[in-house]
């Protein structure tokens, strides 16, 4: 049930965070970490540990771009396949993380290979191919250590409106709901549908919802940073 007071408390969340829709136009533009498809997967493997995002994924994902990237060593996906694990590791210790990025590589490379442009085609043809309801069984969504997160996550970078069942995300919308008395699903796929049918009726996208809840989660931590500006400039 969408009630006026909802849609004020909402709105009144939105306000805190003017950035969001310039934010979510890069991502579902596939234009995050200044278009490098590379540093997109990066940053879902690295979220995927559940690890503050801001404040731990993206200063790994800055060093990752500077080793790797900037240097022109890894030009595609199927570079990042066939990199030592223990040189990855020099820049994030999570062996799972590079496996999952590796797994994700691999599986872009056959795309990009079976006729896709580039590595940016290949992730976008794939987002709009998939399904959530068929998640799990998805090329990427059957990767072992892919979540539900992880793959709403990819999909949001490629270009699908959507949102990720992430704790941040519940509780912020949790809350937000309570405010106006109003109960929301809980489990994930629930959760997912309810969103995505919520957020048209409200004037935002499901993207939206979810990188608000972010943003008014970490913003507090980022001011102190003194890097807030800078940050955004370059997720």
């Amino acid at each position: 049930m969408v009630t006026k007071e909802l849609v004020s408390i909402i709105k009144s969340y939105m306000q805190q965070v003017p950035q969001v829709h310039i934010l979510c136009r890069r991502c579902l533009e596939t234009q995050r970490w200044q278009g490098n498809i590379l540093s997109m997967i990066a940053d879902a493997a690295f979220t995927s540990t559940g690890l503050n995002y801001f404040l731990t994924v993206v200063p790994a994902v800055l060093l990752f771009n500077q080793i790797f990237l900037e240097t022109g060593r890894l030009p595609t996906t199927e570079q990042l396949c066939h990199i030592p694990e223990a040189e990855l590791q020099t820049v994030w210790k999570n062996r799972r993380s590079w496996q999952v990025a590796q797994n994700i590589c691999a599986y872009l490379t056959s795309r990009r290979q079976a006729g896709c442009e580039d590595d940016r085609e290949a992730l976008r043809s794939w987002a709009t191919d998939s399904s959530l309801a068929e998640w799990k069984n998805d090329p990427i969504g059957s990767i072992n250590g892919v979540g539900i997160n992880t793959f709403q996550y990819l999909r949001m970078m490629g270009g699908i409106d959507t949102v990720m069942p992430d704790k941040i995300v519940k509780k912020i919308l949790g809350k937000i709901h309570n405010e106006a008395g109003i109960d929301i699903p809980y489990t994930d796929m629930e959760f997912i549908t309810y969103v995505e049918q919520l957020a048209p009726r409200t004037g935002y996208r499901a993207i939206e919802f979810c990188w608000m809840t972010w943003l008014v989660q970490s913003e507090a931590a980022l001011m102190e940073t003194n890097k807030y500006t800078s940050i955004l400039e370059n997720i």
